[in-house]
């Protein structure tokens, strides 16, 4: 999901900086793509840097149960990726480091936030499970960044970052797990929906089209209800 709302690019603070670049190989070691997710490494990345490391050593907020830190990589792509990045990428990136991360993705003179809500499996606390991605629109790459706002906990300020980048705004009392997973379900059903429209779109048979279109309906009065 894509947000055209204010800037949601942040002043980090000079001591949390950390601007290591980051070996494609070390991703490889630790998340284990497939050769095909390696070549679009390859075709798509230039240049991954772990910029910020938000700890409570760095940032003097403390951690909270699920957020212990919080990381910030910049992803430079290539020119000739610049309209084809694709989110799998990140993905791989998010499977090799257990913290949650926010992404900065350049592109010539442009750049974009983007963040999926991460969290640690109830299952198995070893893994974390990834949902999906939120994305801004591109900005200038000297856009003015905002300072980070003010929050008691890590947990609180990646609530705080995240929800900047997502779509619809929070409940009352919603928490962000479930708001992400809103989010999520969001965005299923409208993929299912656009589905249908295509499949409409193609139809010859009349009393087809009407199923169809009834069933598309009740998808989109599912959506509403979701939005609202």
């Amino acid at each position: 999901m894509t947000v055209d709302a204010a800037c949601p690019l942040f002043a980090y603070p000079p001591q949390a900086a950390f601007e290591k670049v980051l070996p494609k190989n070390k991703i490889y070691a630790h998340a284990k793509p497939t050769r095909r997710l390696q070549q679009r490494f390859t075709d798509e990345v230039a240049q991954i840097v772990w910029k910020y490391k938000l700890a409570p050593e760095t940032i003097r907020i403390p951690a909270k149960a699920g957020v212990e830190e919080i990381q910030v990589f910049g992803v430079t792509l290539k020119a000739a990726a610049e309209d084809e990045f694709t989110e799998d990428v990140l993905r791989c990136i998010d499977k090799a480091i257990g913290f949650p991360i926010l992404f900065e993705v350049g592109a010539a003179d442009r750049v974009r936030a983007v963040a999926a809500f991460k969290r640690p499996s109830e299952a198995d606390s070893t893994k974390w499970v990834v949902g999906d991605y939120f994305m801004s629109a591109w900005f200038p790459a000297d856009t003015p960044r905002s300072p980070l706002p003010v929050a008691l906990d890590l947990a609180s300020l990646y609530g705080q970052l995240l929800r900047r980048l997502m779509p619809y705004p929070p409940r009352e009392s919603e928490s962000l797990k479930d708001h992400a997973e809103r989010l999520d379900r969001i965005r299923s059903l409208q993929r299912e929906h656009a589905k249908l429209e295509t499949r409409l779109s193609r139809e010859k048979q009349f009393n087809r089209k009407v199923e169809i279109n009834a069933e598309a309906r009740a998808l989109q009065t599912q959506i509403d209800e979701l939005t609202a």
